[in-house]
């Protein structure tokens, strides 16, 4: 068996030479049986022009007995030759042509037949000649129409099979076509998204820059002391965390009520206590208030604590009242509260971080656009890759089908 490698662009002008001894003498066949039912067709338009002569000169004698009925085979006559010529019959032979002109004589024949079966026993026994010519000729055209059906439908099979070949060229075509246009779509996504994944780099990169400025540095320097200060602080007020709590509910009902700025400062010290000890003057004066009136309500019973907890509490307080235990600790959170605050409120810092927030707002924008990117990119190397499939059957199914008309095998590149 030959095998041969024939270019696309080539494969319709080889497939005809290949396929013409097949095709033409199928064509040549084709046309005799057109040529054929044109001819029975003609048969029957030349009998009903008769029709209406003879049926003209018989409604000019005005006889009583015969006028209506060659009135009737008048208007029949009429009828089948207005049908028969709105059937318009293929020049050119090919399955479709063929497959049309079958259905559009079969429709006209069979209109015409039923007017035919209709009238013809009302004008019955009158017009025998014109009637006996007519079905003559009728049913030749019926038979010619019925070989011409069956060299349609098996006849003309192989033929057929050429012309889908010539289909299959053009679409396969036109999916490589279809290919190059993907890909196009796919290289300007990727670009999109190269020029993105800079973009985004770029202003990643200047973030980072922002970052290394000495402000910045000072400042990620201070909050991470601030960090350390917070974890110290915690570990000294472990033993004051329930006692504060149950002091701040004590405190808001009548039993035991603290003026104002005391009550607020105790709050902080539970939500941010922090902030409220690096706040505190010099010697903390309100934190010690708070712990002398907790210590008195421990004392007089009103704040009831467990056995244990009450004792390590009073321990913490005295330690806190007597002994200066958070002098030390005070300074650190002071001095780097207000350091926080001096360096987030410079001018310097101001311009850094407004430029930062714009560099992460158009970064995220960024990102959003190059999510929106990849998703079109995946969506195209799947229309991609299904093309690429699409192409492939195509290519296989043509192949086959001229190894069946020709017994070559050919590759199609």
């Amino acid at each position: 068996m030959v095998e041969t490698k024939i270019p696309l662009n080539d494969i319709k002008e080889w497939l005809e030479q290949e396929t013409t001894p097949i095709v033409e003498p199928l064509k040549t066949e084709g046309t005799l049986l057109l040529n054929n039912v044109r001819e029975r067709l003609d048969d029957v338009r030349e009998i009903c022009e008769k029709m209406m002569r003879n049926s003209e000169i018989e409604m000019s004698k005005n006889s009583r007995k015969t006028y209506r009925r060659a009135k009737i085979l008048n208007k029949l006559a009429k009828y089948a030759i207005e049908t028969i010529d709105n059937v318009e019959l293929p020049d050119l032979i090919s399955s479709e042509s063929l497959q049309m002109a079958c259905d559009d004589l079969e429709k006209a024949l069979a209109m015409v037949g039923r007017e035919r079966a209709k009238w013809f026993p009302l004008i019955s026994p009158y017009f025998m000649l014109d009637r006996r010519r007519f079905d003559v000729a009728f049913g030749k055209a019926m038979k010619s129409l019925e070989k011409l059906r069956s060299f349609s439908s098996q006849g003309y099979t192989k033929a057929k099979i050429v012309e889908d070949s010539f289909l299959m060229v053009d679409k396969l075509s036109q999916s490589l076509k279809t290919l190059d246009a993907v890909e196009e779509r796919k290289k300007r996504m990727e670009l999109r998204r190269n020029i993105l994944e800079k973009n985004m780099d770029e202003s990643q990169q200047k973030i980072m820059l922002i970052q290394s400025r000495d402000e910045v540095s000072r400042l990620a320097q201070t909050n991470e002391e601030i960090e350390e200060l917070e974890e110290k602080l915690r570990y000294d007020f472990r033993r004051l965390q329930k006692p504060f709590l149950k002091f701040q509910t004590l405190a808001r009902g009548p039993g035991y009520p603290l003026p104002p700025d005391e009550m607020k400062k105790l709050d902080e010290y539970l939500t941010r206590p922090f902030e409220a000890f690096a706040t505190e003057d010099e010697g903390y004066p309100l934190l010690k208030k708070l712990l002398r009136k907790m210590d008195d309500a421990m004392t007089k019973g009103k704040l009831k604590l467990k056995s244990t907890r009450l004792k390590k509490a009073q321990t913490q307080i005295n330690s806190i009242l007597h002994k200066d235990a958070l002098i030390s600790l005070h300074r650190s959170c002071k001095e780097a509260f207000y350091d926080k605050q001096r360096l987030s409120t410079s001018k310097a810092m101001t311009t850094l971080r407004k430029e930062s927030a714009q560099l992460q707002k158009k970064l995220e924008e960024l990102q959003k656009q190059k999510e929106l990117v990849d998703s079109r990119v995946a969506a195209v190397d799947n229309e991609h890759k299904g093309a690429l499939e699409k192409i492939e059957t195509q290519k296989k199914e043509l192949e086959t089908t001229i190894l069946e008309l020709t017994g070559k095998e050919i590759y199609v590149t």
